[in-house]
């Protein structure tokens, strides 16, 4: 690995364990054992480097839902599928990291809210129309509006002032919408198959023990 990468890696594992403000450069040269000087060298100032950390996740993110999408047989095994990636990343999550990026690194939160409002949005919405057609979801909704709904729903989570850190599990707050909007918008067909997918993701976590 080149030695921007293992900065850049780095720097994505401490920011999303700590949070964006509390890493400081220091800290990063340090855990890479080279000095603040060599990080410069390929990142002018922190704001840089939280820019190209933001940048690698989106396009992770837009990597990983299209996967997701070519490899799910149907628009529910689709949102499992879409629940075991956030499980995997979201138990060493620190939920301050949006509070962060949105207060001290105003223009990379931006670019971010954007991504969330084109991209994110636009895969919930066809995720929805997926479902619609397979007769897992109900017909009856306005399709913007939910999917928007599922979209800031997603986000809440990470609001200190309704679940603050160390009271609340970020994971377990997560999971407990996600059911509650896939319910929400099931058929019979569709919750028979969310129960069945519950059941598996129960036995393979039992199995994993």
């Amino acid at each position: 690995m080149e030695v921007k990468e293992r900065i850049q890696q780095k720097a994505k594992e401490l920011f999303m364990r700590y949070g964006f403000r509390s890493v400081t450069m220091d800290e990063i040269a340090g855990q890479l054992g080279v000095s603040k000087k060599t990080i410069y060298q390929f990142f002018k100032d922190k704001d840089e480097l939280v820019e190209a950390v933001m940048q690698h996740e989106m396009a992770y993110m837009q990597t990983e839902c299209k996967k997701q999408l070519s490899s799910s047989e149907n628009a529910i095994e689709e949102l499992f599928k879409d629940m075991d990636s956030m499980e995997a990343v979201i138990g060493s999550l620190n939920p301050l990291i949006i509070f962060d990026l949105e207060k001290f690194y105003p223009q990379t939160f931006e670019k971010f809210r954007q991504h969330k409002h084109s991209f994110l949005l636009e895969v919930i919405k066809k995720n929805l129309q997926r479902g619609i057609r397979e007769e897992l979801y109900r017909n009856d909704f306005d399709i913007d509006i939910v999917a928007k709904f599922r979209l800031e729903s997603g986000f809440v989570a990470f609001n200190q002032d309704l679940f603050p850190y160390g009271k609340y599990s970020l994971l377990r707050v997560a999971n407990e919408i996600y059911y509650l909007f896939m319910h929400g918008i099931a058929t019979a067909k569709g919750k028979k198959l969310i129960e069945k997918n519950i059941q598996q993701r129960q036995k393979n976590k039992s199995l994993a023990l």
